[in-house]
């Protein structure tokens, strides 16, 4: 959810009341199986894009020997780094132990348990509690939660091992489900969406702790961290119409939250747009229609640590640096 790289908020950030981001899980009264289950929904819905994203990543970072997950939520993904990389260990960080529990039954589920770890506490600081450096640490929609981008990735690359990767999962394109002209309604409903979500995460930004804005030009952050190598990519969920029954749910889950937040912010035609979309009972909701697809797409921005002659005894405990 962001806006001009960022404006995906109804397919990423619904889940704010505790969506991996250490900053929001302090709330009281969070129902954390429910978060976790919409948490574990999405990313399975998206495991093909990330499988592709992984597989990217494989083909630069080769038997890294410490794998870590920063902003994991329940596991998900770090359960798919155990299957990448076969040889690696994985940690997950999260600010929220319930959803680290999740993560660590689902490695055990999965069978890697003997190699999988859990960290829980504040991003970024609590990363200087890992035992040795990273060589591949993944950010995945995290970094914008936190209210100086800029010093939490230094901070992210200085847990690097010599050769060790950054990469950080950030922008990409607003998720499409529906046509622009529904046959009911003002055409461009998620246009209009779109924007009022932006809108949203610029305060978001704003009353974030220690909130700085900066230019969100990932790789020229990157680069200000002391990193070097720089690539980006993007990759696509596509889900075409009539969709499958998880992206018709993740679809009533995402515009169901946009109602309960962000409908007042909404003219009344669209609020009323949005309520028969929403009605199970109408032939025409995305319960039902026919036209209903996903399409997504997430940027990957990636960079290295730079290898500074021998750095001592990181190199040795961190496994096999990377080779570029």
């Amino acid at each position: 959810m962001a806006h001009h790289d960022h404006p995906h908020h109804g397919d990423r950030h619904d889940n704010r009341h505790g969506h991996h981001h250490g900053h929001d899980t302090t709330h009281t009264g969070t129902d954390w199986a429910e978060v976790a289950s919409l948490l574990e929904a999405e990313a399975e819905l998206f495991t093909p894009l990330y499988e592709r994203a992984l597989a990217w990543l494989a083909k630069e970072v080769t038997a890294p020997g410490l794998v870590v997950d920063a902003g994991s939520g329940p596991g998900v993904i770090s359960c798919l780094f155990a299957e990448v990389f076969e040889g690696a260990r994985i940690v997950a960080a999260d600010g929220s132990a319930p959803l680290l529990e999740r993560a660590a039954e689902r490695a055990a589920r999965y069978g890697v348990g003997d190699r999988f770890g859990t960290l829980t506490g504040e991003l970024p600081g609590v990363l200087d509690d890992l035992e040795y450096p990273a060589d591949l640490l993944w950010a995945s929609r995290s970094v914008h939660h936190l209210g100086d981008q800029r010093a939490a990735l230094a901070a992210y690359a200085a847990r690097l091992a010599p050769g060790g990767t950054l990469a950080v999962v950030e922008g990409g394109l607003p998720a499409r489900y529906l046509p622009r002209d529904i046959g009911f309604g003002r055409p461009g409903l998620q246009a209009r969406i779109d924007a009022v979500e932006a809108d949203w995460f610029t305060r978001m930004r704003t009353e974030l702790p220690d909130s700085v804005a900066h230019t969100e030009d990932w790789p020229a952050l990157l680069t200000a961290a002391g990193l070097h190598h720089g690539r980006s990519r993007t990759f696509l969920l596509d889900l075409p119409a009539p969709a499958p029954d998880r992206a018709r749910a993740h679809v009533v889950a995402t515009l169901t939250r946009t109602r309960d937040r962000l409908a007042g912010e909404l003219d009344a035609d669209d609020r009323a747009t949005l309520d028969r979309l929403l009605d199970p009972a109408d032939e025409a909701s995305v319960h039902h229609r026919p036209d209903v697809f996903y399409l997504a797409a997430h940027t990957v921005h990636t960079a290295v640590r730079p290898v500074q002659g021998r750095s001592g005894p990181a190199e040795g405990l961190s496994g096999p640096a990377t080779p570029h």
